[in-house]
């Protein structure tokens, strides 16, 4: 696992590596991407874990599932645990998520999840792991590569706040 720095608002992450761009991404990282899925949440009942089912199932649909070794799950964990709290956050901070997408790229996982809010996620600082609450965004940036949130263009209110894991090493 490695840590991350949290992007300022608008940062729309590191600089592109010559890949094309992603169909996920108007938004945020732009990364080659062989395959993206979406899933609408807006005004949607029981948005968490049917964001946990629908990225199951991409996990499934593109081999980390069922895993075949304990490095191959933990990357599965970590998805859906990330998953989680980015669709939690966006439940609990910004009346729900609109939208979570789930890109696959070369040896990476691309999760964005959109919602309508005018907030920043940020880690608490300092974090206090004996409390309840405000340790969402700190399990993210200890579990991903690195993460942001991108204002929606055009003063549209609303973000997108997107996370990226390392895939499985192959065997």
């Amino acid at each position: 696992m490695s840590t991350t720095r949290p992007q300022p608002a608008g940062d729309r992450g590191p600089e592109p590596e010559g890949t094309a761009a992603t169909a996920a991404a108007p938004v945020g990282q732009v990364r080659e991407m062989r395959q993206v899925r979406r899933l609408r949440l807006m005004g949607a009942n029981g948005a968490v874990p049917r964001a946990r089912d629908f990225t199951r199932q991409a996990l499934h649909d593109w081999g980390w599932l069922p895993a075949s070794g304990p490095e191959q799950r933990a990357a599965a964990e970590d998805a859906l645990l990330v998953v989680s709290e980015l669709v939690t956050n966006a439940c609990l901070h910004a009346d729900g998520p609109e939208e979570v997408r789930i890109g696959l790229g070369p040896k990476l996982l691309r999760i964005e999840v959109a919602d309508q809010g005018a907030g920043l996620p940020s880690p608490r600082t300092p974090h206090r792991p004996g409390r309840p609450g405000g340790h969402g965004m700190f399990i993210v940036q200890r579990l991903c590569l690195d993460w942001g949130v991108v204002r929606h263009p055009h003063g549209a209110v609303g973000k997108t706040v997107w996370a990226e894991l390392a895939g499985p090493d192959e065997d």
